[in-house]
């Protein structure tokens, strides 16, 4: 581990694992937010992801990560991310970006590469995760996510089926980081895929232990609290004349959303007397958005959530959490197992509703559009979490995380 002088500025290296914005966004924020007469912050991230860093004031390392489209490819059919010839380059990187930069401290956000790259470094490693993918988070009811099967076999007993081949499953999902490690003299982290996404020295969960609370875990895994970004974009020329007589509505699938998706959530909410704006990620725009629609390829998310009386989005924890500290309701229309983890905490805390991507109608969410805002119940649970998220300033943790002596 590098020894510096307590007058040096702390080198922190964050490695960014742009499979979706969201392992961008976390730690952009965070490294943003750290004071720069007291650290030197390099961020590694892929050149496809640049444009997400606005001006990021920090050296930027280009380091590669497979495409999006590749990974959402991997998530729908349910094979591993990752293949042991992708982890093993990936290492490779890893250790050149470690030697040139030479940290304290390394960062990442679903770089499992670094399980292996920061122990040969001998460098002090954060993860951040989420907390429903905690070896020590009990809550998680495990239903099977969106798959081709999905679509002829009854949701009940697929999931039964989910339910009993899991450990095979996650035990699948393991293996290729787990051969990386062997082929580097690391012992296996076993079949458990919790331990291999939370792999790390210390793990930072971006979440609220109201949602996730955890059992057993040791002084090392600890709450950082959610950490909400927005990209670097001018609201559109219509931002500002949106009508205040209605309520309004804010959809986003998020980066790994789909533009068919989108256009039958604004075809159903079309007959409802909202406002309806729309960010789509995507280069494609809906050809004729309905008249009380408007769409955007982005919006900053964290007004148009405050603004909001609902949030639509595809469940997955960074839109849920924009919308939550901003007290507003959400309903999640997931189909990874990522967004069923998260929404079903988000359900069972009263603040949103949990639609099935392979099961949703254009009545079945009208009805939840008009049972969310026709009573005073869910938001007043988001409500509630919002003074919860108050209670975490992560860009304050993270510093004090970065600071303190190792948990042990």
């Amino acid at each position: 581990m590098s020894v510096r002088t307590t007058l040096a500025k702390a080198r922190v290296l964050i490695f960014a694992e742009a499979v979706t914005l969201a392992h961008v966004a976390r730690p952009l924020a965070l490294a943003r937010a750290l004071d720069p007469s007291r650290y030197e912050v390099v961020l590694a991230c892929d050149p496809r992801a640049r444009w997400a860093l606005g001006d990021f004031p920090g050296r930027v390392l280009p380091i590669a990560s497979i495409p999006s489209g590749q990974f959402l490819r991997a998530l729908a059919v349910g094979r591993p991310v990752y293949d042991e010839a992708t982890l093993t380059r990936y290492v490779e990187d890893d250790a050149r970006i470690l030697k040139d930069v030479r940290p304290d401290v390394v960062v990442g956000d679903f770089r499992l590469s670094l399980s292996v790259s920061a122990r040969l470094a001998r460098v002090r490693y954060l993860a951040i995760s989420n907390a429903y993918w905690s070896p020590y988070y009990a809550g998680a009811r495990y239903v099977v996510p969106e798959h081709p099967t999905t679509r002829f076999v009854p949701v009940p007993l697929a999931s039964a089926f989910f339910r009993a081949t899991r450990p095979l499953f996650f035990a699948l999902h393991s293996r290729p980081l787990n051969r990386v490690r062997a082929r580097f003299g690391l012992p296996s982290l076993g079949p458990d895929l919790r331990r291999t996404y939370t792999d790390a020295d210390e793990v930072l969960y971006a979440d609220l232990p109201e949602l996730f609370p955890l059992t057993g875990a040791p002084p090392s895994h600890r709450f950082l609290g959610p950490v909400i970004w927005s990209p670097p974009v001018e609201p559109p020329d219509w931002w500002d004349g949106l009508p205040a007589d209605r309520p309004l509505v804010y959809v986003t699938l998020g980066s790994s959303g789909r533009l068919a998706l989108l256009e039958r959530i604004l075809t159903a909410l079309a007959v409802l007397d909202v406002t309806v704006v729309a960010a789509t990620a995507s280069d494609r725009l809906p050809a004729s958005p309905p008249p009380n629609a408007k769409v955007a390829r982005y919006l900053p998310g964290d007004e148009a959530a405050r603004r909001s009386a609902l949030v639509i989005c595809n469940g997955g924890s960074p839109t849920s959490q924009q919308a939550l500290a901003a007290g507003v309701p959400v309903i999640g229309i997931a189909s990874n197992l990522d967004q069923f983890l998260n929404m079903q905490a988000v359900e069972g805390a009263g603040a949103g509703m949990l639609i099935r991507g392979d099961r949703v109608t254009g009545a079945a969410l009208r009805g939840a559009v008009e049972r969310v805002l026709g009573g005073a119940s869910h938001r007043t649970a988001a409500q509630r979490l919002a003074r919860a998220c108050e209670q975490f300033r992560a860009a304050e943790r993270f510093s004090g995380f970065l600071e303190a002596a190792p948990a042990s």
